[in-house]
């Protein structure tokens, strides 16, 4: 079935959708290495009420895929087989609520979920500064970052599943682990309850000017990157580390190379391929298996088929 076919297909089951539909859309405009083929069709649903019906009422034999923003995403050259939903504005609400907390929706960037909580004068979240990602990602993986992770300050998240039913979850059913949550993949989060305390915001922009500041210096946040590649390993040594022993600073494959900045960083220095990234990544995990017996994990999610 092409992508228009499927598209057809899809309007036709789904009369009441308000969200939209786009066969063949570009992916590698919504990933941060701008890299990969496109979805064979492309949804942006109009609300969770939306999102909800267009699940319900999606045969289970469409294969449903969802991404955020894109900054921890290598989709591969062949695209993504099926429907690929991102949320849009629909999904973009910030609320200050009572007792120091924040009530966001999933498409929110964590950068902004930092920017609010300072603004209302609320600690504990200046963490969400260093993640390169949205409020959806974070829940799905637990982001963390400067000794912080999503599970520590999370109260509850809401989510739509395969079937359009909406669950509440609160942080204990999560099942949270190092980047991993323990709900279903196919569970899509909506909204999130942040939990912080009273803060002073100039005290509080301090604190995230500090993290903008370490960023800037220590990793190649103004190039094409995916962020971290691998998660880093349990023991002493970090996965940079060994990387870095490996002898992969600065290796590359096509166009994509590893980070002289920071090596657990891949950037697409041109018109790398999703292909010529993955193979970079799989070649820096051989070698350092290799050097050090160590088996880095990807970090990053790879979706989709190859060319």
């Amino acid at each position: 079935m092409s992508g228009s076919d499927l598209e057809s297909r899809l309007v036709a089951s789904l009369p009441e959708l308000r969200g939209k539909l786009k066969a063949g859309a570009p992916l590698k405009d919504f990933t941060w290495f701008r890299a990969g083929g496109p979805a064979e069709v492309l949804y942006s649903p109009a609300d969770e009420a939306d999102l909800a019906y267009f699940m319900k009422g999606t045969p289970t034999d469409i294969p449903v895929t969802i991404i955020g923003l894109g900054s921890n995403l290598l989709v591969r050259d062949g695209g993504i087989e099926g429907v690929v939903i991102r949320l849009g504005r629909g999904f973009g609400e910030i609320a200050v609520e009572e007792g120091s907390r924040l009530r966001v929706g999933a498409a929110v960037p964590d950068v902004k979920v930092a920017r609010a909580a300072a603004d209302a004068g609320i600690a504990g979240l200046s963490f969400y500064r260093g993640i390169p990602g949205c409020v959806g990602g974070a829940l799905r993986m637990n982001g963390g970052a400067h000794g912080r992770e999503t599970r520590e300050v999370v109260v509850e998240a809401r989510a739509v599943d395969r079937e359009g039913k909406v669950h509440v979850f609160q942080v204990a059913e999560l099942h949270y682990e190092y980047r991993h949550c323990g709900v279903p993949d196919d569970l899509i989060f909506t909204e999130a309850l942040f939990q912080g305390e009273p803060g002073e915001p100039a005290k509080i922009l301090a604190e995230m000017d500090g993290i903008a500041a370490y960023r800037e210096q220590a990793q190649p946040i103004k190039s094409r990157t995916g962020g971290s590649t691998f998660k880093n390993p349990p023991g002493k040594k970090k996965a940079w580390q060994l990387i870095d022993a490996a002898g992969c600073r600065g290796l590359a494959v096509g166009d994509a190379k590893v980070s002289e900045m920071h090596c657990n960083f891949l950037i697409n220095e041109g018109n790398a391929t999703g292909a010529d990234i993955e193979k970079l990544g799989e070649t820096v995990r051989a070698r350092v298996k290799e050097t050090s017996g160590v088996e880095l994990e990807w970090e990053i999610k790879r979706l989709g088929v190859p060319r």
